[in-house]
């Protein structure tokens, strides 16, 4: 492990040769680099993804629209290779201008919508179906608070603790004891408000949860970074019933498989065009325990 200092240069020059597991894919300026349409399915909402927490909240929304029975939630998820460069295609970049996932299409309208950043399209979804969305001012007020919560909050716990804990090259101790700090601060603020509310926003589950629930839950079941003993997650106990209740929910259960490239093989769902899709996954990884 390096222990000299850094001294930044007077002015900054990009180099390919950083070392981390995202240097291929990483650079400072945006656009698309190779010509490539993205693909349209039968459904009027199409996705655009990979089964990353941000990824994640839309098709748990999703899954939970049709869940309630909303056929008009029906969607087309396509897999986006991020480590590929598949985010940086021509039809990529014209639905989202910042190269990240998810990005959806809306095509049920006379034009095509095309919105992004996953708080954007859970907010959308909510409105559009009117549903997570809680009506009471207080509560919808409450919602939108820890929706925007989580999305500055993210950037944290995943480009923050988890670049350097899990994936810098080098492990230095400074920025890993302040992001550290910063997510153990963060947790305790979700097991403090969860002792004494059901879900996020009281007795009702909304988007705020399934916004939170793919990173802090993740966390604390130790699917990201190989964390939990590093920072005791198990003794965030009201976060952790949370996470364990949530994570019951068959629409939870399928939302996670979708557009997902890793882990068991009936966990993972690459694209997914239909309900009929889960039907040969193991069915009692599916079970409604609401």
């Amino acid at each position: 492990m390096s222990t000299s200092p850094y001294e930044p240069p007077k002015v900054w020059q990009w180099t390919t040769e950083n070392g981390d597991k995202f240097a291929s894919i990483n650079r400072p300026i945006a656009g698309a680099t190779h010509e490539s349409a993205l693909p349209v399915g039968k459904h009027p909402l199409q996705l655009y993804s990979l089964a990353t927490p941000n990824g994640v909240k839309v098709t748990i929304l999703l899954e939970e629209l049709i869940a309630l029975g909303i056929q008009e939630a029906e969607y087309d998820a396509y897999m986006i290779n991020i480590l590929e460069g598949g985010q940086f295609s021509s039809g990529f970049v014209e639905a989202n201008p910042n190269s990240k996932i998810p990005v959806l299409v809306d095509h049920s309208a006379d034009k095509k919508l095309p919105i992004f950043e996953s708080g954007a399209i859970l907010l959308y979804l909510a409105d559009k179906f009117d549903v997570f969305l809680p009506k009471d001012p207080a509560l919808k007020s409450q919602c939108m608070s820890w929706l925007f919560w989580q999305v500055g909050s993210g950037a944290y716990l995943g480009g923050g603790f988890g670049h350097f804990y899990a994936y810098a090259p080098e492990k230095f101790e400074y920025p890993i004891e302040r992001f550290t700090m910063e997510v153990k601060r963060q947790l305790d603020v979700l097991d403090r408000h969860l002792a004494n509310n059901k879900y996020i926003c009281g007795e009702q589950y909304t988007i705020a949860d399934i916004a939170i629930w793919p990173w802090y839950g993740a966390l604390i079941e130790n699917k990201v970074y190989d964390a939990a003993e590093f920072l005791q997650t198990h003794t965030y106990t009201n976060l952790v019933r949370w996470t364990q209740e949530i994570g019951q929910r068959s629409a939870v259960k399928r939302g996670v498989m979708v557009n997902r490239a890793w882990g068991e093989l009936d966990e993972q769902l690459h694209e997914r065009h239909d309900a009929s899709d889960f039907e040969f996954k193991t069915q009692n990884k599916l079970v409604d325990s609401k």
